[in-house]
């Protein structure tokens, strides 16, 4: 069913409104936004790319929550998604913050096929796909420690998380989980994954997000990686998932 851009446009201002998001938007975010829904829906049955297909769902429970991500960027950062599936959240934050750079990483071809060929079509400059495991990009010198922000939205329990991701922040960097319900029991059982890794300032945050039937909170985990993770992290994934740190 063909999407009425009015509509769409009117509740996505609607919703960023809501939520205290008003400054990201512009009319050719919108635009863009707009775009990528229709995009993402057309390509839905072949990539699997989202459970949520309701519009007004995608508006919140996609787009907000990943602006929620975005407003808290430092300017001109650099941002590593670490397996970014259907571009969540390196798709949003990228049109939402022209002054970043996003590396998205998964290790599925046809997932970052469509990434990139999405940030193509909406003339996404600051935005580059990578088809790799998380495990290799972290062990290499291209991309260990060179990143502002590690980020990871519905990927994988935090102890493995951190492996995966804290490798890629420079000092000072920032890793932030987009978690769920189990948050604060998986922070519980990884604060010890994350001091070997070298994070420090672990936070959990609850953002909640108005606008829909009732309010929806996502909890934003993050850390400042203070200490350099020990050379022998990331290991394999298959020593990661059977004996988490």
């Amino acid at each position: 069913m063909p999407i009425d851009k009015n509509s769409f446009t009117s509740e996505l201002t609607r919703v960023f409104s809501l939520n205290g998001l008003s400054r990201l938007l512009s009319v050719k975010k919108s635009e863009a936004l707009y775009t990528l829904t229709v995009r993402m829906l057309e390509e839905n049955e072949k990539y699997n790319l989202t459970a949520i297909t309701d519009v007004d769902k995608i508006i919140l429970n996609h787009y907000a929550d990943c602006a929620t991500l975005a407003e808290r960027l430092p300017k001109g950062a650099k941002i590593a998604d670490i397996g970014c599936g259907a571009g969540f959240p390196s798709l949003p934050v990228a049109i939402l913050r022209e002054d970043v750079t996003v590396t998205a990483i998964d290790s599925t071809a046809k997932r970052v096929a469509y990434v990139e060929e999405s940030a193509r079509l909406l003339g996404l400059k600051n935005l580059t796909a990578v088809t790799m495991r998380a495990e290799d990009g972290g062990q290499s010198p291209e991309y260990r420690e060179k990143f502002d922000v590690v980020t990871a939205r519905a990927v994988a329990e935090l102890r493995i998380l951190a492996e995966l991701c804290l490798p890629y922040a420079k000092i000072g960097g920032e890793f932030i989980a987009m978690k769920g319900k189990n948050a604060r029991a998986e922070l519980a059982s990884a604060k010890r994954a994350l001091a070997i890794l070298g994070a420090r300032d672990v936070k959990i945050e609850d953002i909640t997000l108005v606008g829909g039937e009732e309010p929806c909170t996502h909890p934003l985990i993050s850390a400042v990686k203070r200490e350099r993770c020990p050379a022998e992290y990331p290991r394999p994934y298959a020593k990661i998932s059977k004996k988490p740190l």
